[in-house]
């Protein structure tokens, strides 16, 4: 009986062939699989370095950062009450300062009105007391100025509502109009620290 040699089927490959440029070879049965590795050096082992070693991750520099930074506005913050406490303060004393001097300043009005008065009508009688009367004034005078409340008893200036209180208005040629004749009671401070103004009389407008 003669033997026809076998004839390869052409759906399965020869492994003795070589596989075409760019294919894939199927395994081979005959190889063993390779198992992932174990060991101590594996990558799945976890050692005493692992990320749950130190209890969590660490704090970022971000994290530092930002708890400095709001350390440092709570310290800014805290220094500028402080300082705005220290500003209200020194307002409030100098405040009642000011509230003191203006009460003290005016106990002297009614004693310097009686000397002027006194002054006024003693001019014709002569003896020490007009010349004691009128240095109990000029005491009282300066002891407003020190107080920060100058005199203000000037004429021939103009009128200035700011300090003179108008309380007559006459007819006088040898004054320009608008200008201060006659101060008929005195005035005593300026601006916002003034005890009283000026009374007195002003020339006649044309």
């Amino acid at each position: 009986m003669p033997i026809h040699p076998r004839e390869s089927d052409p759906a399965v490959p020869d492994p003795a062939d070589p596989a075409p440029e760019g294919a894939v070879r199927p395994p081979r049965g005959d190889l063993p699989r390779s198992s992932p590795p174990t060991g101590p050096g594996s990558d799945t082992d976890e050692g005493p370095g692992g990320p749950d070693a130190a209890g969590g991750p660490a704090p970022s520099e971000d994290q530092h950062t930002a708890e400095l930074r709001e350390l440092e506005d709570r310290w800014r913050r805290a220094l500028a009450d402080l300082d705005n406490l220290r500003k209200r303060h020194t307002k409030e004393m100098e405040r009642e300062r000011t509230a003191e001097r203006s009460r003290t300043a005016a106990a002297f009005l009614p004693v310097l009105d009686n000397l002027e008065l006194a002054l006024t009508h003693a001019g014709s009688d002569p003896g020490a007391i007009v010349e004691g009367v009128r240095a109990v004034r000029d005491q009282g005078v300066n002891v407003l100025e020190l107080l920060g409340y100058p005199r203000h008893a000037e004429t021939g200036v103009a009128f200035d509502p700011a300090r003179h209180e108008v309380v007559g208005v006459v007819q006088d040629p040898d004054a320009p109009p608008g200008t201060v004749v006659e101060v008929l009671r005195p005035g005593y401070g300026d601006g916002e620290r003034q005890l009283r103004p000026a009374a007195v009389t002003v020339a006649k407008r044309e």
